[in-house]
């Protein structure tokens, strides 16, 4: 066992002498979702099916969004074909570890979604969508932070999958919008990375802050 690892063990005895009677999801998954996850940075080639990628989805649809907005729409990158538009647009460090991920999502904000309000809005979305098209700035905002809120679940929604995500923001994001969305409504976000850890797929884990750091209760 490693340093780290073991560092995690101590963090998880620690988390659930403490807090355990306060959460009603059973420990092991706490853990899965949460304590024992990491970031990945090494894949090995175990593929991830259609089925997985199915089923991390029909979790992250439940994600709040505003006025049930659903902005995020989703480019599953997984054919070499793909990978080789998709790798020449990522920074220098993530390149490596994508090319070998067996699916690399690319996580983009539909600046159109209030077209889709009446379907999913229905009490209200015919005008709210006619009142947000009249505002482009308020409708990317909208588009944006609610997609943020979708992205957080889509990366738990791959760790109840069993396998692991690596989220990354160093691409060139103006050329993967452009390259896989080139409607030019939508923006790309995030690319995460998903499949099973390789070989060293861990970094030292950084230091969290702690509850009294971060919050107030008043």
């Amino acid at each position: 066992m490693t340093e780290t690892s073991s560092l995690t063990q101590a963090a998880i005895a620690e988390f659930e002498s403490e807090f355990a009677d306060h959460l009603a999801l059973a420990a092991d998954s706490q853990d899965l979702l949460f304590r024992a996850a990491r970031t990945a940075n090494t894949f090995s080639a175990e593929p991830v099916s259609d089925d997985q990628i199915r089923a991390i989805y029909d979790l992250v649809k439940y994600a709040p969004t505003a006025a049930n907005s659903q902005p995020l729409r989703i480019a599953f990158v997984r054919s070499p074909e793909a990978k080789e538009r998709l790798l020449p647009l990522m920074s220098d460090g993530n390149r490596a570890k994508t090319g070998t991920a067996p699916v690399t999502a690319i996580l983009a904000a539909d600046t159109d979604f209030h077209e889709e309000l009446p379907k999913v809005f229905p009490h209200a979305g015919a005008a709210f969508r006619d009142s947000l098209a009249q505002s482009d700035d308020a409708r990317v905002a909208m588009a944006r932070l609610s997609a943020g809120l979708q992205i957080g679940y889509f990366i738990v929604g791959v760790r109840a999958a069993g396998l692991a995500a690596g989220p990354m923001t160093g691409f060139d994001a103006a050329a993967v919008s452009k390259e896989f969305f080139p409607d030019g409504k939508h923006e790309a976000l995030v690319i995460v990375n998903i499949g099973k850890p390789g070989e060293n797929p861990w970094y030292d884990r950084n230091p969290r802050l702690d509850f009294d750091e971060v919050a107030t209760i008043l």
